[in-house]
């Protein structure tokens, strides 16, 4: 990694040796639409414990989501759509489908509980292949919670974040903080930080919604085309194969 970073303007400057990844770490957690923009109440802004942690989900773990998470559903004032991503602290079920590292006491108690037979003498795989076979259905805590109170909760396919708007909002963010970020100091970031989302508009986040609302009509006409070239290969086939087999009949 870079160890230092060029300032200055006109090619006039020098090279700083402030590290770049190292130090301080600043963690946000916000909400907001095409309809509202940010939701002022919903953001959350604070210093990572572990700095030197290149893993900050030890800072944003499943409890403090699930506080936040809590909270902000009380500011939605109708019914709403929550679209998030498969982050693990998103991601924690109810009840924990037995998968290839549980125990097979657990992998037993489970089926147990879900009044699925099987013998005491079954090894892992067998029970395994015993949970896959009733085919369980994940429910996670934040989406019953969400559809408790009349929401619905929406995930991202995995490796698709540029279908959240939110990620280019965050990219916008960003770039204000390093364009402005002199000093380096943890303080002054983090002065930064709140004044780039103040300074994040609706207009902003309709942009950002239109353009990742594109990308997805975009990958879903691409994947129609494909289905039906697919479609069409196979039709082409099954039409010569029945000329043959009625030209045979004739013959």
């Amino acid at each position: 990694a870079r160890k230092r970073m060029w300032l200055g303007e006109n090619d006039e400057g020098g090279f700083s040796n402030q590290p770049l990844g190292k130090g301080h770490r600043l963690i946000i957690c916000h909400a907001g639409s095409a309809k509202t923009g940010f939701i002022p109440e919903a953001k959350l802004v604070f210093r990572a414990i572990k700095s030197n942690d290149a893993d900050y989900h030890t800072d944003m773990n499943s409890k403090r989501y699930l506080e936040w998470f809590s909270d902000f559903l009380n500011l939605l004032e109708e019914p709403s759509i929550i679209i998030i991503d498969n982050a693990s602290y998103h991601s924690v079920q109810v009840e924990r489908i037995p998968s290839s590292s549980s125990r097979k006491i657990c992998i037993q108690e489970w089926l147990t509980k879900n009044n699925i037979p099987f013998q005491a003498s079954d090894i892992k795989e067998e029970l395994l292949e015993k949970v896959k076979a009733s085919r369980p259905t994940k429910i996670y805590i934040i989406d019953q919670l969400a559809y408790e109170r009349g929401h619905e909760v929406i995930r991202l396919p995995p490796y698709h974040c540029h279908y959240n708007p939110i990620e280019l909002i965050w990219a916008q963010i960003k770039g204000e903080v390093a364009a402005k970020n002199s000093t380096f100091k943890i303080a002054d970031v983090e002065s930064l930080l709140l004044k780039a989302i103040d300074n994040i508009t609706k207009e902003n986040w309709i942009k950002c919604v239109e353009h990742a609302e594109r990308l997805q009509e975009m990958d879903l006409q691409k994947a129609i085309l494909r289905e039906s070239d697919t479609q069409l290969v196979i039709n082409l086939e099954d039409d010569s194969d029945t000329d043959e087999s009625e030209e045979e009949d004739c013959l």
